[in-house]
């Protein structure tokens, strides 16, 4: 293995064995190269939305505070390389190759046993285990990537547990019930360690207790230990309301990212610090958390790439991301047409996504793009409960198609598939 390119079609050659649950693959790797799971500090975080956010939120806040943070995330919008990164510098083209070199040869090794090959991401999850475990930032947030019980990454024991919220997406894995999610995503709950979340419905919160409970893990819910207010939407963000149940403590913050969702995203965040420093883990300031909801920025997030007309890319990716998507667009773009361009998974339950939109999208474009698991244009628009819409399958041709006919005060809004922005994203320029 010679080359950075080298390793990195290596690792999407994995991507053929999809998703296997179970961690006795990645167990058996990391117990080969030293457990390196056990020499870092650590934050996890589940969820079914907003877990990307909440992380980049921790990030920014321990960064304004002098902390170095190490962050684990997928999927990625702009470079394979930033799903492990470092104070927000994704890992080094020659860092990676450094560490596929380590792991090749025992990916093929353990392919070879009754266990299988690895998937390509718990071979992603050990080279980020082996690069913190080199780096030794002072904390890392990783994120799950499906589920939490049988997640790869739940092979970290961290200091605080975070579960975001539950909902129904990648059922045919989880469960088909709001309370089989929640016991999937409840499974990153490890013994005497403490859990967050900001879950809402009564039989999630019910699973994610009684878990808490059987683990000795001490349990802080939204609107029971912390409440959240949203207080307006702003041409540059969104503002609200932080208490603290117990001492009756309010705190007003802004936040850049829009969307009334995101200030769940931003208060779970700010529980979590503010968790940490009271368990005297980390001292953290009030005016680092507020610079920090501020500055934080996560790329495909109701993501504005082009000004009048505006044009919004979002990784909203099921019927929860949907919803939250009309929401802020309802509260930033009510009075406005709103044109949509459209590519999802075959597997997404798309035409119940598409269902919410319907009051809000003047015009509909729905295309396809180049990977394993996309749905055809054709299928979209037969599926689709939207009454103005046509398909074009190249979406290059349907973005400049749908961007010939917008007026200055129009908005397009691209969404989705997160892989789908991800492709679409690097046509616009400058962004970072």
């Amino acid at each position: 293995m010679d080359t950075y390119r080298e390793a990195l079609e290596w690792i999407h050659s994995l991507l053929k064995f999809g998703v296997k649950p179970g961690l006795k693959r990645v167990e058996w790797l990391l117990e080969r190269t030293g457990n390196p799971e056990k020499k870092i500090r650590s934050i996890h975080i589940a969820g079914t939305n907003g877990k990307g956010s909440t992380v980049e939120y921790i990030r920014s806040i321990m960064n304004e505070a002098g902390y170095s943070v190490g962050t684990f995330t997928s999927p990625y919008l702009i470079s394979f390389n930033e799903r492990v990164s470092l104070n927000r510098i994704p890992i080094s083209d020659e860092k990676l190759l450094h560490y596929v070199r380590i792991v090749k040869p025992l990916v093929e090794e353990v392919a070879l046993t009754d266990l299988g090959s690895p998937t390509e991401f718990e071979v992603i999850t050990v080279i980020s285990l082996l690069y913190f475990a080199d780096k030794q930032p002072d904390i890392v947030v990783y994120e799950t990537g499906l589920g939490g019980l049988y997640d790869s990454t739940n092979v970290i024991t961290p200091i605080l547990s975070i579960i975001t919220n539950i909902g129904f997406d990648h059922m045919g894995i989880l469960g088909e019930t709001l309370k089989e999610i929640a016991f999937q995503k409840a499974g990153i709950i490890k013994q005497d360690v403490p859990v967050i979340t900001t879950a809402d419905q009564t039989e999630a919160r019910e699973v994610i207790q009684l878990k808490a409970k059987e683990m000795n893990a001490q349990n802080y819910f939204l609107d029971r230990d912390f409440s959240i207010e949203h207080i307006e939407s702003t041409n540059s963000g969104e503002r609200f309301i932080y208490t603290d149940t117990e001492n009756k403590k309010s705190m007003e913050f802004d936040i850049s990212m829009m969307g009334t969702h995101q200030i769940k995203n931003a208060g779970l965040a700010v529980a979590s610090v503010k968790f940490l420093t009271r368990a005297h883990r980390f001292e953290v300031s009030l005016s680092a958390i507020t610079d920090g909801l501020r500055k934080a920025n996560w790329a495909g997030r109701f993501e504005k790439v082009s000004h009048s007309p505006d044009i919004i890319i979002d990784g909203a990716h099921n019927e929860q991301g949907v919803a939250a998507l009309k929401q802020t667009l309802n509260n930033h773009y009510g009075e406005k047409r709103i044109f949509l361009l459209f590519a999802a998974l075959e597997d997404k339950a798309y035409a119940t996504m598409l269902q919410d939109l319907v009051s809000v999208i003047y015009e509909a474009c729905f295309t396809t793009f180049d990977f394993p698991r996309a749905a055809s244009a054709e299928q979209l628009l037969r599926e689709s409960p939207l009454g103005n819409s046509y398909s074009i399958s190249s979406w290059n041709k349907a973005l400049q198609h749908i961007k010939d006919q917008l007026q200055k005060d129009d908005v397009l809004i691209i969404t989705g598939s997160l892989y789908f922005i991800s492709e679409i994203r690097k046509t616009f320029h400058n962004l970072e």
